[in-house]
This record gives C-alpha cells, structure tokens and sequence, in this order.
C-alpha cells in the first residue's frame, strides 16, 4: 500500500503538511496585518497615502478571495492534477504576490497582490488539508490530526501577527519610513522557502496527490476511474457536509464580530491597566492564538482517546454544537462586564479585564471544537470526485461569513450592549440545540456509506 500510517503514531508526511501551514499563515497573517496601514499611511511614513476605505476594501478582498479560491483549486485537483503538484506551484505564485506588494506604488499593485496570493492560496490551502486527510486510513485519527495541525496552523499565525507585524515598526523602520515593503519581502522568501520544503518532503507522501483525487485519496490506484454519476449513499454524504457548511457559516459570521465586539467593548468599558501596565488591546489576537496553540494538542489526544472507547468518540455533530454553545457563552462574558461595571454606564465606569479574558479563552475553546473538525469531517465522508471541491465548500463557508459580518455589526451598533450580546448568544444555542437534537438522525446520513464499504470487505 501507498498510504503511510501507523495506529500510535503519525506519518511524517502529516509534519511536513503541518509545517507547511505554519510558513505559509506566517506569511499571509503578516502581509494581512500591514496592509491596511501600508495603504492607509502616508507617503513620509511610507505607506501609500490612500483612504482607509481603499485599504479596508483592499484587506476585506484579500480576506474574502482566498476563501474563496480553494473551491477552484479543489476542482482541478479532483480532477485534473494531482494535490502535491498545486501545492508548490500556489506557494510560487503567493511570493509573487507578496513581492509585487513590497514594489507597489499605486493600488494597481495591491489589487495584483490579491490575485496572485488568492489563486495561490486557492491552490494550496485545501489541497494540503486533502493530502493530510489522506496519510490516514483510520479514520478515528482525523479528528486528532487536524485538532493537531490547527495548532501548527496558529503557530504560524502567532508568530505573523506578533515578530513580523513588530519589524516594520522597529528594526526595518528608517527614520520616519516605516518598514512596509521589507516586511513584504520577507513573506515572499518565506513562500519560497515553503515551497522548498514541501517538495523536500513529498517524498514523505508516497503516492499520496499524485493523481486526481477522483482516483482514490488513500490508495494507488493503476487502472482507468470511471466517472459515475454520486450513488444515493454519497447523495446523502453530500447534503450532511453542505448542512454543516450551512452552520458554518452561522458559526464563523459572530466568530468574526467577536473580534469587532471586543476591540469595540473592550477600548470603551474594560479597564487595561494591570499594575501600572496597560495591556495592549491587540494581544486579544495573542490571547487567541496562545490558547489554539495549547488546545491543539490537548483536544487532539481527547478525540483519539474517546476514539478507543467501545462506544467510540462523539459524534461531529456533537462537537460542532459544543462549539456553538463556547462560542455563545463567550458573548454572555461581555453581558457580565457590563452588569459588573453597571448597565448603560458611561465610560469612565469600568469592568475587569477578566471578563475580556474569559471572553477570549472561550471563543478561542469553541474554535477549536468547530474549524479543524470541519476538515476531518470532510476528508472522511467526501467522494472522492468531489474531495476537494467540498474540501472548499468547508473555505467558502468561510468566505461568506468574511463578507458578511460587517454589516451584522452596523445591525447590532443600533441595540444596546445587553440586547445585542444577549441575543446572539441566544441564536447560536439555538443553532447547538438543532444539531444535537437531529445528531442520530444526521449520523445515519453517513451510515450507509459506510455499510457499504464493510460488505464490499
């Protein structure tokens, strides 16, 4: 057999897959953060000297289009070329990018860097998630695994938002020129190097991506695939992920405003000062990426334990709904600061900043119960002529989300701080109840697929 996986303990190709991921958000999380102000800045600051709409529209793009973009890369790995040939080819394609960024002068050259990083990102990001679903073949590991990667994947995100986006305020800056474009530079290297270790490491992949995944994902697979219409059972595959898709996007659209909410709330109403140092508000971003970090590991050892049980782990749906609920206890923390510090009080009333802490931390749990599950799931039920296009279905649900939720914080800016996190908490335990609920019901969904493959034992 082709595949490498062993029952303890994981392929080396699930590491060079997960490194990947930490180069590349490293990258993307750092050209993402600078953005905005290298657009916005002025031109004796070094930046462009544009509006902050242009560079609010300009960030929401790059945001929004590489989401959407792995739908396009998933179908032509499905069906045209093998996922470990895109990979490198994407990584080339986003350090263009990057370097076009590092040389603009106009928005000409921002909107060039949008494409190329989105088509780029279009033919990595979900083709590595495929390739790394693929290394296993007991599917009780996935939900460990990619627990597992979400944390590489913050590592990189971590590092982008707190080393990089420090350089070009200090050691790049030249007198009263920020340091934009080197910052730029180096997240095209970084590309380059990715793409250096991943074709480095395909020899860890065995034959893993080397054809379409219509093919097979696990499996070398010699002869002709014919391309047959989707049997009822994978009909019925298709319509579970596509649903959670759907409460995907319920999920990621107040994840998002829970990034507005608390920079919102917490500049106005959260007292920042800790003996005598004020916390940075940014390190919200730490906060979350430090936790996604340290709960990696812990959940992907919970699953692959609860995996071993005789009645086996929890069902995805199950997961997912606990993630709901995490998410929506995370914005009763922000009614609580508001009764602690007195309902309606002006500014100069404060609350603790362990409310803002809480808030964090339990989004940041609800996160990691909801985003990485959703690509195990998908690896595990997809058919193979649609791997990776649902792969994307997963990323566009995202993509949605992104471009959504600004205009549900314009909607919640008109309600006071208890009627709006009150009644969104409301709507995702509402959404956590449904899946719950329906859990037998959207398990069988999957039930016959996978009877099938025992009798054709």
């Amino acid at each position: 057999m082709s595949e490498i996986t062993v029952n303890n303990k994981r392929p080396f190709g699930f590491y060079i897959c997960s490194m990947a991921f930490v180069l590349e958000r490293m990258a993307y999380y750092s050209a993402k953060g600078i953005m905005f102000f290298f657009i916005s800045y002025t031109l004796i600051t070094g930046g462009l000297g544009l509006t902050k709409v242009e560079a609010a529209l300009i960030q929401s793009n790059l945001v929004a289009f590489t989401y959407l973009a792995p739908l396009i890369g998933g179908y032509i790995t499905d069906r045209y070329i093998g996922a470990r040939y895109c990979v490198p080819v994407g990584l080339l394609l986003m350090a263009g990018g990057y370097y076009v960024g590092s040389t603009a002068t106009d928005l000409t050259g921002m909107h060039m860097l949008v494409i190329l990083v989105s088509i780029g990102t279009g033919l990595f990001k979900g083709n590595v998630s495929a390739l790394t679903g693929s290394l296993f073949t007991d599917k009780k590991q996935l939900d460990s695994a990619f627990s597992t990667q979400y944390s590489f994947v913050n590592i990189g995100a971590f590092i982008g938002t707190t080393v990089l986006g420090a350089l070009y305020m200090t050691t790049f800056k030249q007198g009263d020129v920020l340091g934009f474009r080197p910052v730029f530079q180096i997240c095209s290297a970084i590309c380059v190097v990715n793409a250096i270790w991943f074709l480095f490491g395909t020899r860890f992949l065995g034959e893993i991506g080397k054809k379409p995944f219509k093919a097979g994902k696990n499996t070398e697979v010699k002869e002709e695939t014919e391309v047959k219409p989707l049997t009822k059972s994978e009909k019925k595959k298709v319509f579970a992920i596509v649903l959670v898709s759907m409460f995907s996007v319920v999920f990621w659209v107040f994840w998002y405003l829970t990034y507005l909410a608390a920079y919102d709330y917490g500049d106005q109403f959260i007292d920042m000062v800790v003996n005598g140092f004020e916390v940075p508000l940014l390190w919200f971003d730490s906060l979350n990426s430090f936790a996604c970090i340290a709960l990696g590991p812990v959940l992907g050892a919970l699953w692959f334990k609860l995996s071993k049980r005789p009645q086996g782990d929890l069902s995805l749906f199950k997961k997912l709904a606990l993630g709901l609920g995490f998410l929506g206890t995370a914005f009763l923390m922000l009614v609580l600061a508001e009764f602690s510090r007195g309902v309606g009080a002006d500014a100069t009333s404060k609350a603790g900043l362990v409310y803002l802490v809480a808030f964090g931390l339990l989004l940041s749990i609800g996160e990691m119960l909801f985003s990485p599950l959703g690509n195990s799931f998908v690896t595990k039920y997809a058919p193979n002529k649609m791997y990776s296009v649902l792969l994307g279905v997963w990323t566009f649900a995202t993509f949605l989300a992104g471009k959504s939720y600004g205009y549900l914080y314009a909607l919640t800016s008109k309600f006071s701080v208890i009627q709006a996190y009150t009644a969104i908490p409301i709507i995702l335990f509402v959404c956590a109840i449904l899946l719950f609920s329906f859990d037998k019901k959207l398990v069988k969904l999957l039930e016959d697929e996978e009877l099938e493959n025992k009798e054709l034992v």
